[in-house]
């Protein structure tokens, strides 16, 4: 069996339940070592065999992977944050499937879950936007025409834009050339939940600026949206005293 893992957004605490279990039990992990927090392989037994696929091509990680089936072995390939969010896990799965080999997927918290935990930031604010757009510039994998960030941008909601901090130059450009205004609040977060956390305040205007100023290169993710400064929003009708739920009968207005 091969255990697809989710490593959370830094903290080594953050990983899920599951995911532990999986790690401690594991003959075999393969770990993204560019982006994994190390400390998540103390939860593996001494004699288990660790392999740092930032060093690997796609065939040299499925080659482990299909050795250890071989021998009985139980593997557990350990992506950062959440897999489904970038993480390249369809090409692996697709390859197993081909050859009959058995896996699941255990989910992990996501480094755009992280950010808003820095920030203490709610990425739906009733009034405000209740929608989030999760996205990353097009650099060497190219993002399909139709999810250009000028598209995007025009809708005003809530944007997470992730491996785009070599970019912001040209992030604030198209990000206003899509509708949002100069200074529309954003924000930087630099490895989130990691004891090195950074997190900067700033506007679409000021990205290229802040991270310029602050020395941020990789490893960021940039939050645009009115979201990001608590702006005045509506209250939640859930828990309104007038609001009737299936759980509690609301008064009259």
């Amino acid at each position: 069996m091969i255990h697809f893992v989710g490593a959370g957004s830094g903290a080594a605490d953050l990983i899920t339940l599951r995911g532990k279990k999986f790690l401690e039990e594991a003959d075999v992990i393969i770990y993204a070592g560019s982006l994994v927090n190390p400390e998540l392989l103390s939860y593996a037994r001494e004699d288990c065999q660790i392999f740092n696929s930032a060093k690997m091509t796609l065939e040299q990680v499925l080659d482990v992977m299909f050795q250890a089936e071989e021998a009985g072995s139980t593997t557990v390939r350990l992506h950062t944050g959440d897999p489904c969010v970038y993480g390249a896990i369809r090409e692996q799965m697709d390859a197993l499937d081909q050859r009959g080999i058995a896996y699941d997927y255990c989910p992990g918290v996501s480094s755009f879950c992280g950010a808003a935990s820095a920030l203490n930031l709610e990425y739906t604010l009733p009034g405000v936007s209740q929608s989030v757009v999760i996205t990353r510039m097009a650099g060497r994998t190219p993002v399909p025409e139709k999810e250009s960030i000028e598209s995007f941008a025009a809708h005003g909601a809530t944007m997470v834009i992730f491996l785009s901090t070599g970019m912001l130059k040209e992030l604030e450009e198209r990000l206003m050339a899509g509708g949002y205004s100069a200074d529309t609040p954003a924000a930087i977060v630099y490895k989130a939940t990691w004891p090195d956390e950074k997190k900067f305040i700033c506007t679409v205007g000021t990205l290229a600026e802040t991270a310029r100023r602050e020395q941020i290169t990789k490893t960021a993710l940039m939050i645009v949206g009115d979201a990001v400064a608590h702006h005045t929003y509506d209250r939640s009708e859930l828990y309104h005293p007038e609001f009737t739920t299936e759980f509690r009968q609301g008064t009259l207005r």
